[in-house]
C-alpha cells in the first residue's frame, strides 16, 4: 500500500470533513427544497447547486494555494466536507436517468448541457477572480 493509506490521518481531519459534509448536505437540502417550490418536472434546485459548488469549489482551491487564508483543515472543511455534501452530481444522474424514462429528452440535454458548460464557466469565474483579487 502506497500513498495516503499508509499515512497518519489525524482524528481531526475526519472531524472537519464530516462537519463540513453535515452542513453542505443540508444546505443542498434546503436549496432542493426551496428551488421545488419554484419549478416542476425540472431539477433546478439539483442544477443549481452543482454550479454554485463548481464555483465554491474553485474559489476555495484558488485561495489555498495563493494565500494563507485557509488552512488545510478549513480547506478539508470547505472542499472536502461542504462541497463535498453540497454538490449532488449522483444526484444530477439519477435525475437524467429519471427523466430519461419519461422521455423527457429536451430536459436532459438542457440539465447535462447547463450542469456541465455552467460548472466549467463556474470554475473558470471562481479562478479568474482569484487572479483578479489575489
Amino acid at each position: 500500500m502506497s500513498g495516503i493509506l499508509m499515512q497518519q490521518v489525524p482524528l481531526s481531519f475526519y472531524l472537519w470533513v464530516g462537519f463540513g459534509g453535515f452542513i453542505g448536505s443540508i444546505a443542498r437540502y434546503t436549496v432542493t427544497l426551496w428551488m421545488a417550490r419554484l419549478t416542476t418536472g425540472f431539477p433546478l434546485g439539483t442544477l443549481i447547486i452543482n454550479i454554485l459548488g463548481c464555483f465554491l469549489i474553485a474559489l476555495i482551491a484558488g485561495l489555498a494555494s495563493k494565500t494563507n487564508l485557509i488552512t488545510p483543515e478549513m480547506r478539508l472543511f470547505l472542499a472536502t466536507g461542504f462541497c463535498g455534501g453540497f454538490t449532488t452530481f449522483s444526484s444530477l444522474m439519477y435525475e437524467v436517468m429519471t427523466l430519461l424514462e419519461d422521455g423527457q429528452w429536451f430536459y436532459v440535454s438542457l440539465y447535462i448541457g447547463g450542469s456541465a458548460i455552467g460548472g466549467f464557466l463556474a470554475v473558470y469565474i471562481g479562478f479568474w477572480l482569484i487572479e483578479q483579487w489575489v
